[in-house]
């Protein structure tokens, strides 16, 4: 167990470095690093917020607080009517210059505890009381931030193989499968095997496969030869998609209706998960297609 965890650090680490995706300004960004730090994250308390860190501003004032990047849905901040592009002002009447800040006010609290934020939104300041909860791990987050919403648009994804459309829209009516993954992730060669299969089995009934990694086209283009992958293979050169779907390790593989809202979300590789998702593919195929 702690080596399938460790394994998955190092991939994360390696979609970080690619990029930038677990800033660490970001509440959102603090994952476990270690078997210990997974296993005891319920414990600490957690806000659900990423943050931004402000440019420099020449010739002007710094802007005051610290601005709000991107809230999880469902989590502690969203409930309390926190949104993106609010700046925090001040946390449990303390002010907050900087994400560092944000997160070691939060950290003081426990679970449970119900904490006043000051932010401006607009022109308006308003006050939110944030009742902490526990701190989902990476798995968890991303579910609890994209099941049952609609597929995030697609930036910047070059076509490398097969047929990727310039965005997800142009995929409604059709089931999607699209798994993010890596030439250097182990896992991920584990999985394309079964992703060709449900290419191969489903294809003509409605599915679509797509695959997309962060790395050079001409270096997709190779392993992709090399392995074998028959179904649509794309790249996000500057990493917004990958970003925009929040995805922290490799593979993670999202199910996506004919409407165009994520159903599902696999991390990592089981292959105890793999007629779970051939069932979901097939029950989502005999749904009627999206009429509007």
């Amino acid at each position: 167990m702690v080596r399938i965890l460790m394994l998955r650090i190092r991939a994360l680490r390696r979609v970080a470095a690619m990029g930038g995706l677990l800033a660490a300004t970001g509440v959102v960004a603090l994952v476990a690093r270690d078997a210990i730090a997974q296993s005891r994250a319920s414990a600490r308390p957690w806000l659900g917020v990423s943050m931004e860190v402000d440019a420099p501003r020449s010739g002007g004032p710094t802007l005051a607080g610290v601005k709000v990047k991107h809230v999880v849905r469902t989590s502690p901040a969203d409930k309390a009517g926190i949104r993106e592009a609010d700046r925090l002002l001040k946390l449990d009447g303390l002010a907050v210059a900087s994400s560092q800040e944000v997160v070691r006010l939060v950290s003081t609290h426990g679970v449970g505890d119900v904490v006043p934020v000051v932010l401006v939104r607009g022109a308006n300041e308003m006050t939110m009381r944030v009742t902490l909860t526990g701190f989902p791990n990476p798995d968890e987050m991303i579910k609890m931030d994209h099941i049952g919403t609609f597929a995030p648009a697609w930036k910047g994804v070059a076509q490398v193989s097969g047929t990727v459309p310039g965005s997800i829209g142009a995929l409604r009516g059709r089931v999607v499968v699209l798994d993010f993954w890596a030439t250097w992730c182990g896992p991920c060669r584990l999985v394309a095997p079964k992703l060709n299969a449900l290419q191969a089995k489903y294809g003509a009934q409605g599915l679509s496969v797509v695959g997309i990694s962060t790395e050079p086209v001409e270096e997709v283009s190779l392993f992709t030869q090399r392995m074998n992958m028959r179904y649509a293979i794309g790249v996000d050169k500057t990493a917004e998609t990958t970003q925009a779907y929040t995805v922290s390790s490799l593979p993670t593989l999202f199910v996506i209706d004919k409407r165009g809202i994520v159903r599902d979300i696999s991390v990592g590789y089981d292959p105890s998960h793999d007629a779970q998702i051939e069932a979901l593919v097939r029950t989502l195929l005999a749904e009627a297609a999206p009429t509007d």
